[in-house]
């Protein structure tokens, strides 16, 4: 028999960087796992994310330092296994700002990583070779865009379930060039004997936008992602709506 405690609260996911003794923060983010507008459908691999997550507060992110990812590496190099690379926290924050851990991965997210990227304005590959040469309590702070990042993932009909490939995605460039801050990073593509990109996975492209603002970078994205208006596939509408509820 296995008794669990019931976790109730907002799932948020953390990252740190970690070289067996030291671990560098980095930013927090917050994904949608469910298919469908307003969290409906089945799981999925992530349809969107959007940094920073409200909830993932700085005082949120001390505690998961303190309690969850330090003792874990401590421990870790304890039993003569220390850990080097990137440490994934899923975590749970309740109502008082207390995360508990879900899960860990030792992988950037899918989708989180993009919108880490899109606001970390530090050397990426610094950090990954300090991480993997030990020396990291020798890195100067990594330095983060104030501005909101969000990303939204077009895939393919049938998704989580069974789904066609091949399908032309179209002019990928204008739609990065539909509104500043745009980038498109692509997930499941191939290029056909045409030389077209098309598709060739479940979740096919992550469009993702920088603004001021998560509603400016919301409006963004969906603008790229209605100037591609790719016939054979689909997105969520809602993503960043907790953030959104936030502010109104």
């Amino acid at each position: 028999m296995v008794v669990e405690g019931f976790l109730e609260g907002e799932e948020a996911s953390f990252f740190a960087v970690c070289d067996g003794e030291t671990a560098v923060p980095l930013v927090g983010a917050q994904d949608h796992k469910r298919a469908y507008d307003g969290d409906e459908g089945p799981n999925t691999g992530g349809m969107g994310a959007y940094s920073p997550a409200p909830v993932f507060t700085a005082e949120v992110q001390r505690k998961t330092m303190e309690r969850i990812v330090l003792p874990t590496l401590r421990g870790m190099a304890a039993e003569g296994c220390p850990f080097r690379g990137v440490l994934f926290a899923g975590l749970m924050v309740d109502s008082h700002g207390d995360p508990s851990l879900i899960e860990f991965n030792i992988r950037f997210g899918d989708p989180e990583c993009q919108v880490l990227m899109a606001r970390l304005e530090s050397d990426l590959l610094e950090l990954l070779e300090a991480a993997a040469a030990g020396d990291l309590a020798a890195l100067a702070p990594l330095r983060w865009s104030d501005e909101s990042a969000l990303v939204v993932v077009v895939a393919a009909d049938g998704y989580p379930g069974a789904y066609a490939k091949g399908s032309p995605l179209g002019d990928l460039a204008a739609a990065e060039r539909s509104a500043a801050g745009v980038k498109i990073f692509h997930a499941g593509t191939a290029q056909d004997a045409q030389g077209r990109v098309v598709s060739n996975g479940g979740r096919v492209l992550g469009v993702t936008s920088r603004a001021a603002t998560v509603a400016e970078a919301r409006t963004r994205a969906y603008q790229a992602v209605d100037t591609l208006a790719w016939k054979d596939g689909f997105v969520r509408r809602d993503i960043a709506w907790r953030a959104l509820e936030r502010d109104a």
